[in-house]
């Protein structure tokens, strides 16, 4: 596949954000490159497109396949593996959002409940109230994406789109 100058810049960016995110850079410059694609892709394109070692790009797409964004297609008259992404931008969020929370979230909530729980027997007041006070934020926030998983994309996106509004509703003013 070839690269325009505007499909490079936003690769490059997509795999530079994903370092700040905490992925791989050639994982996140996969990601965007299947993306864009208008084709699945197989791995010696997908290594020949981004110059990149076929190793590399072997396991960039297992990573990304463990994260459920990449699947695996095959093509009529090719033997090789061909790899393709959701081109739903609400269906890859979704995506990273559910596994972000399977592996970040639900561990750190187990740890926090355990802590509680010990340091309760301890008896250290203010280590345990600090400690729930994270577990209340961290269980608020886990029921909200579960609430907001829920709808539909039109109604997040109405959502998102009311902005600072939603202040001025509930009676607030900007500080």
């Amino acid at each position: 596949m070839h690269l325009t100058p505007v499909k490079q810049k936003f690769v490059l960016h997509w795999g530079e954000m994903g370092t700040r995110w905490g992925v791989n850079r050639t994982v996140s410059q996969i990601h965007a490159l299947l993306f864009l694609a208008e084709q699945p892709m197989n791995a010696e394109d997908i290594a020949e497109t981004l110059v990149v070692a076929r190793s590399n790009v072997s396991n960039s797409l297992k990573e990304l396949q463990n994260w459920g964004l990449v699947k695996v297609v095959h093509v009529l008259g090719d033997r090789r593996d061909h790899f393709e992404t959701s081109k739903d931008v609400w269906q890859l969020f979704r995506t990273i959002v559910d596994e972000r929370k399977r592996r970040e979230f639900d561990p750190t909530l187990t740890v926090l409940r355990d802590c509680v729980m010990e340091q309760g027997e301890a008896g250290d007041e203010a280590a345990l109230q600090r400690m729930q006070d994270v577990l209340d934020f961290m269980e608020t926030l886990t029921a909200w994406i579960k609430e907001m998983e829920r709808l539909p994309p039109e109604t997040l996106m109405k959502i998102l789109k009311l902005g600072a509004r939603v202040q001025k509703m509930l009676g607030r003013a900007d500080d």
